[in-house]
């Protein structure tokens, strides 16, 4: 392969093992080469196992027979070749959505039905999602760095309609390296910040804007897999603080977070 015409979307395909065998060695040399390419391979790839490891157990689940009756075609060939893409397509759906028919993610400590889209939650399962998604990034875990913090704050505050201040966690070992918009689930933009020990641990607090007349929780813990979230609603915001920590040492993060955020300003 023309080192020329090594693409983006090569890289991808590397990481997610889907590279055609003729051009794997030519991708794996680009590497050793370009240790910045090498890098990004490297994060997608972490991903990649991040998520897996989160969202296996719905995944593994067999696909709702309601998904696999709709539509089919008539044929018997083109019914075996449908049912496949139909169930590799579902399997995606709930992957990514970790939520619907027969599959969920987050297991409530206080409740383990499934929940809706509209409870507390959901509110911790978008959070494990967005940090598994972008703490592992090398070279653009954040979309503003905490060089800009004061445009950050300014930027975040203006999109979600109210004031933000990132919490100081350096007397616990953690520094703001700093955050991003997301997409949120019906309720407007979400921030999310991102602090970094000297280890190069992270972990994000998520902070959405929540539906008028929400009630307000106290601390709610969560966890899936190696991830732990603490999570609660305080007035119009809500906020979710992930990461790869035991629970006792996470929820003394969220006690100093909180007591932070509810300090007058």
């Amino acid at each position: 392969m023309n080192p020329q015409a090594i693409s983006e979307a090569h890289l991808h395909a590397l990481a997610d093992g889907l590279l055609p065998e003729a051009q794997r060695a030519a991708l794996e040399a680009h590497l050793r080469d370009h240790p910045e390419d090498a890098a990004r391979v490297a994060a997608w790839r972490e991903q990649n196992r991040q998520l897996r490891a989160l969202y296996a157990p719905v995944h593994d689940e067999p696909v709702p027979a309601a998904l696999l009756q709709a539509s089919a075609p008539s044929t018997p060939a083109a019914n075996r070749g449908w049912h496949r893409h139909a169930m590799q397509a579902a399997a995606a759906v709930l992957l990514v959505l970790a939520g619907g028919a027969g599959g969920w993610l987050l297991r409530d400590s206080g409740d383990n039905r499934a929940q809706s889209g509209a409870s507390p939650i959901a509110l911790a399962r978008s959070a494990a999602i967005a940090h598994a998604v972008y703490t592992p990034e090398v070279r653009h875990p954040v979309e503003v760095g905490a060089e800009q913090e004061a445009h950050l704050v300014q930027w975040l505050s203006k999109r979600l309609g109210t004031r933000l201040q990132p919490p100081t966690l350096l007397p616990l070992g953690y520094q703001l390296i700093g955050g991003r918009l997301l997409p949120g689930d019906g309720d407007g933009p979400v921030a999310q910040f991102m602090y970094q020990d000297g280890s190069g641990k992270r972990l994000t607090l998520y902070v959405a804007k929540e539906r008028a007349g929400r009630q307000e929780t106290a601390f709610r813990y969560t966890q899936e897999q190696q991830l732990s979230v603490f999570y609660w609603i305080d007035g119009q915001l809500g906020y979710a603080l992930s990461a790869s920590l035991p629970k006792q040492e996470l929820g003394k993060i969220a006690d100093a977070v909180y007591a932070q955020l509810e300090a007058p300003r």
